[in-house]
């Protein structure tokens, strides 16, 4: 009995700390995504992605959310200061020399957004980590403050309510 009840203990008390995203089904948060964008933006959601397009709007725009886990100790050295923002931007410049990056508050998580280019599109990155699980919010536009706007505003509506405190 004795052993019963502190196996129960260990696992009330393993639940109460329990770590990572506070939400991991993002169709829960796919119609405020959608709203926050504004009008002729639409959806595809399921658990891991949503997907957001407007046929209609200039340069028809595209994001996708999804949500999945980098456990590669990246999130450890950005948070022990290890890896710095100044370092994220120089991999990244590696990739595509007109890459951005800055820092994005998002705690208790980490994150940063990026913006770089590809052929006639250019795109903007967020990345949340947080105990492991990784939030990616890419937004492609075939202009610069387009697909950074559009990454902010989800970045904005969506990742408080997926991150928790």
């Amino acid at each position: 009995m004795r052993f019963l009840v502190l196996s129960i203990a260990v696992l009330v008390a393993t639940e109460a700390h329990a770590e990572g995203f506070a939400v991991h089904d993002l169709s829960t948060v796919a119609d405020d995504a959608s709203a926050a964008l504004g009008a002729g933006f639409t959806h595809k959601a399921e658990p891991g992605r949503i997907t957001l397009f407007c046929a209609d709007c200039k340069g028809e725009p595209m994001i996708d959310i999804k949500i999945g886990r980098q456990t590669d100790g990246t999130e450890q050295r950005v948070r022990s200061g290890q890896t710095s923002t100044l370092d994220l931007e120089r991999l990244c410049q590696a990739k595509d020399p007109a890459c951005s990056l800055t820092g994005l508050s998002v705690s208790p998580a980490v994150g940063w957004i990026t913006n770089w280019s590809m052929g006639p599109m250019i795109g903007s990155t967020a990345i949340i980590l947080r105990d492991g699980d990784l939030l990616t919010i890419r937004s492609v536009a075939d202009d610069a403050d387009t697909a950074r706007r559009n990454a902010e505003k989800i970045v904005e509506t969506v990742s408080h309510k997926v991150i928790g405190r």
